[in-house]
């Protein structure tokens, strides 16, 4: 018998007015100064309307007037969304969803950061199964050989990869191993284009990952998130859809460290 999905929650009813300020603020951030008619042709409403809500932003501080009909944002956003980063954790803000993650995928769930010339496990979510992945929270890892480690090189600047790659001997763990530094590096460019890396048993016989980037507000990548799976629960040619997944997850965690796609990285 097939398993009954669980209902979906109700949508929250959104408040017309709060989308619509939001809309306005979203328009001002993009660029220096703007004017209301430019605003009012982007977010679709009418002059009289925007015009409203930035006299009330104006009010409030939000935002200022300059020359003549142009708008700019105010540093008093700024002040409040740096004070919102004081109070934002890596950790606390993945947690969650790497367990519903792990929950979807039934598999181990890892966060690695970048330290030194290694990757190190910050956060792990066992696997539903009995039989389950070695592996610690603060476990070192290859960067050149793992998926978590190589996502972290993939979106580092050159300088970066470099410095962490510096006296770093790619050593053979498997027949797998990209072991000589052109070929790494092109994969490297690959996983950067692409959003996503694999370790198909490069680190270890059996084992195969998949992991995708968390940006922060920045546009920085802070750390990685992966589903390891060992090779007999790993099923070829659904690589797609465990993708999408992992990367829906990354991109959720970045949301929440504000980062946004429009951010340069």
């Amino acid at each position: 018998m097939a398993k009954k999905s669980s209902p979906k929650p109700a949508a929250v009813p959104l408040v017309s007015a709060a989308v619509r300020v939001l809309a306005v603020l979203d328009q001002l951030s993009r660029q220096r100064a703007i004017g209301l008619e430019e605003i009012s042709r982007e977010i679709k409403l009418a002059k009289p309307t925007v015009y409203r809500f930035l006299l009330t932003l104006q009010e409030l501080g939000y935002v200022r007037r300059i020359d003549g009909d142009r708008w700019a944002i105010t540093l008093k956003m700024f002040n409040m969304g740096s004070r919102a980063l004081d109070h934002l954790d890596l950790h606390s803000a993945a947690r969650p969803i790497a367990e519903q993650l792990a929950e979807e995928l039934g598999e181990t769930v890892h966060m690695g950061v970048l330290e030194g010339d290694s990757a190190v496990y910050v956060l792990k979510i066992e696997s539903k199964y009995t039989i389950r992945m070695f592996s610690r929270v603060g476990r070192r890892m290859p960067l050149y050989c793992t998926a978590i480690g190589k996502v972290l090189l993939a979106f580092s600047t050159e300088d970066e990869r470099e410095a962490a790659l510096k006296g770093v001997r790619l050593l053979a763990f498997t027949k797998k191993t990209l072991s000589n530094r052109p070929a790494l590096y092109a994969e490297l460019d690959r996983i950067r284009e692409q959003g996503y890396a694999l370790d198909d048993e490069e680190n270890e016989e059996g084992i195969h990952c998949i992991g995708a980037p968390i940006f922060d507000h920045t546009g920085s990548v802070v750390a990685t998130i992966s589903v390891s799976w060992p090779g007999f629960r790993y099923e070829r040619g659904e690589e797609n859809e465990k993708i999408d997944k992992i990367r829906g997850a990354a991109g959720r965690v970045s949301s929440v460290l504000g980062y946004s796609p429009d951010t340069n990285i």
